[in-house]
């Protein structure tokens, strides 16, 4: 029996009547949508419901897990597991007919009136065993997105998973190619405190699924191991490492193109239920990477069974406005014998193919300011597919400035590092004057190349107009410190009395990034803002009562002593015990060849006035070189910490000692709410 909805078929030959599974009035909502809303209004009600489901099944996002995908018009798609219609949508534009198979009639109902439009597409309601005698074996993909792991639910065999497989393998073309979009059951963040997906659980998957269910996510090696059983040679498989995972994947990445230390940076994407925090896993990702381990703790994988797609990595830049929406690809092809590299950035939106003709503009603009310079523009080029405008660049070789300054600080030589950033306003500052500007010059935009040339490799945002190389360099550090917690070794004061900017300016040029975002995202939230509207808690470890410092201890002051090989715990008392607390400040005796002093005034966030600073009663100005914060200066000796590890350094080094010297330390000390520095964060205030 075939239903109509608009343009869509429904097939109900061996639809039993009843919708075995469903998520209850949540899908009576999805329905009332899809009905009665078009597709350009769904960005606006799901920041107006604040629903993790709404999020889930009408998210444009959901797309680019498949988006990047070679497939076109002349191709046949199947899609098993069509849900709610989730990718639906993206398969039908980009292939001559898809075909989906899903269980739930009410699910099959929502995906039909979303994309009634689509006259290329079929949904087969009913249980997957019974409709696949039916179906045509000649399709060039065949679609599991996050559907293999209910195979057991699907496959009434001993090796479900395998049977499932080799079942699907049936029904493609010779050249087709099957795609398995599934989480990793030894995902980092599972290890990081993540429920499970499916379950809800902490840890099952880790632990192996002691409480059973009919779901089962695999590791890397499970999955290849499933594959090859199943008769597919190692040159038939390609992995792919959806980021953050494959629901809402920005960055796709393969064995070819792995992530670099400093790229997986969005971590904290429990939209779904709480969370706990037991680590950074942006830097347990670095160290992974460092390893050589990423692949084995990616959070998702996405398998290709089937001939090679040249695609080595994808980044999707649609949590934009319309007009801003892009996606970036690096792909290998033969020319003649010879594997070449290209980057490609392609318009997801007929508003966003100005946006990519810009990129040329660009190129030829920032190439008249810097010639004679000592910067070169990768080159861009225009070129043309499936009647769309795409540019394309050179793939260069080399490393960026992050990554070098990132090795600067991991050795603790801060004065290669400074000689690195000075190089880099020397060359960003060339023929300032001139009425063109990159805004987007931040260190990982920069590659510089083995033979030493630096290079200009992303220049999305070129303004017709003369901006100063400080906000430049402001905003490229300001951006450099917010991405790592372990820059904060950086003393910013420092660099920006280099840059010459005010207290103010910084003030200044702080709100101006904030503007620039939210020229970028237009009215839209961005996917940080709409989990922190649905409100799903995050509990950190340092929350832990168990495990963390008493209240009074966080209202504490202590001093670290860096006695040669830098400050440490061992070598750091709390004034209140020993006997150091006077009535109107702090009075430290400070034995000789001590070479630096750091002051935490508690451990939390908070605001310190530094009155006054004496050593062996001569008076160290706030503006001195010997005082450094982790904080910034929001007044005439007033500093604002926006970390819970807040410091004072005291470099006395720079300062003559006696054998026995006195510091004195007058101070204010407020502490601040989180959710204040939140607050503050979100308005670019630290």
């Amino acid at each position: 029996m075939i239903e109509e909805i608009g343009k869509v078929k429904l097939n109900l030959e061996h639809y039993s009547g009843e919708d075995l599974y469903c998520d209850g009035e949540v899908e009576d909502e999805l329905l009332e949508i899809a009905r009665n809303y078009s597709q350009v209004e769904y960005a606006r009600i799901i920041e107006e419901k604040k629903s993790w489901p709404i999020l889930y099944h009408l998210s444009q996002l959901r797309e680019n897990i498949v988006e990047w995908l070679p497939i076109t018009k002349d191709m046949k798609v199947l899609e098993v597991g069509s849900g709610c219609g989730a990718i639906t949508g993206a398969l039908s534009k980009k292939a001559g007919e898809v075909t989906c198979v899903e269980l739930s009639k009410k699910r099959t109902l929502i995906n039909a009136y979303r994309h009634m439009d689509c006259e290329n597409v079929t949904i087969h309601v009913g249980n997957f065993q019974d409709i696949e005698p039916d179906l045509p074996c000649d399709y060039d993909f065949i679609c599991l997105i996050g559907a293999f792991e209910y195979g057991q639910a699907y496959i009434d065999s001993d090796n479900p998973f395998e049977d499932y497989l080799r079942i699907l393998a049936r029904h493609k073309k010779a050249e087709g190619r099957i795609v398995i979009a599934i989480e990793n059951r030894l995902g980092l963040k599972y290890w990081a405190g993540c429920k499970e997906d499916h379950l809800g659980t902490w840890f099952s998957g880790l632990e192996g699924y002691p409480e059973g269910g009919v779901v089962r996510t695999f590791t890397r090696d499970a999955l290849v191991k499933i594959a090859k059983n199943c008769g597919f040679s190692d040159v038939e498989m390609s992995m792919y490492y959806p980021y953050p995972d494959y629901k809402f994947m920005t960055n796709l990445y393969s064995d070819e193109r792995l992530p670099r230390a400093g790229e997986l940076s969005s971590n904290l994407r429990n939209f779904d239920r709480e969370r706990l925090l037991l680590f950074d896993e942006k830097l347990v990702f670095d160290t992974l990477i460092a390893e050589g381990q990423f692949p084995l703790f990616s959070n998702s994988y996405m398998l290709v069974l089937g001939p090679e797609t040249g695609i080595k990595y994808a980044r999707y830049s649609n949590d934009r406005a319309n007009e801003y929406k892009i996606k970036t690809l690096i792909t290998h092809c033969d020319s003649e014998g010879e594997m070449v590299k290209k980057i490609e950035k392609h318009p997801l939106s007929n508003e966003s193919v100005e946006h990519i003709i810009g990129m040329k503009r660009g190129f030829e603009k920032l190439s008249e300011r810097f010639a004679g310079g000592k910067l070169n523009i990768n080159k861009c080029r225009l070129a043309e597919q499936s009647q769309t405008v795409y540019a394309e660049f050179e793939y260069i070789e080399g490393k960026t400035l992050e990554e070098y300054l990132d090795e600067c600080l991991d050795k603790n030589d801060l004065d290669k590092f400074h000689v690195l950033f000075n190089e880099y306003i020397e060359r960003i500052s060339y023929n300032e004057e001139f009425p063109i500007t990159d805004y987007d010059l931040i260190f990982s935009n920069i590659l510089i190349s083995p033979d030493g040339e630096w290079n200009i490799i992303d220049y999305e945002w070129v303004f017709d107009k003369q901006v100063d190389t400080k906000e430049i360099a402001f905003r490229a550090v300001y951006c450099y410190l917010l991405e790592n917690t372990k820059r904060d070794k950086l003393n910013l004061d420092l660099i920006l009395q280099r840059l010459g900017i005010t207290e103010e300016n910084a003030a200044f040029y702080r709100q101006q990034e904030m503007y620039f975002q939210k020229y970028v995202t237009g009215k839209r939230l961005s996917m940080g803002e709409i989990r922190d509207a649905i409100g799903q808690p995050v509990y950190s470890i340092s929350e832990m009562p168990m495990l963390t410092p008493s209240e009074k201890h966080k209202g504490r002051i202590q001093v670290y002593e860096d006695m040669g090989n830098g400050f440490s715990e061992e070598n750091s008392f709390f004034v209140d015990e020993n006997d150091y607390v006077i009535e109107d400040g702090l009075e430290i005796v400070v034995p000789e060849g001590r070479k630096a002093l750091r002051i935490d005034p508690c451990s939390d966030y908070c605001v310190v006035l530094l009155k006054e600073v004496k050593w062996n009663d001569s008076i160290i100005s706030g503006k001195s070189k010997c005082i450094s914060t982790n904080g910034i200066c929001i007044g005439d000796g007033v500093y604002a910490f926006g970390t819970d590890d807040p410091n004072i350094t005291l470099q006395l080094s720079r300062l003559e000692q006696k054998q026995e010297n006195l510091l004195k330390v007058s101070m204010e000390i407020t502490r601040m709410p989180e959710e204040t520095v939140k607050h503050m964060q979100k308005r670019g205030l630290f």
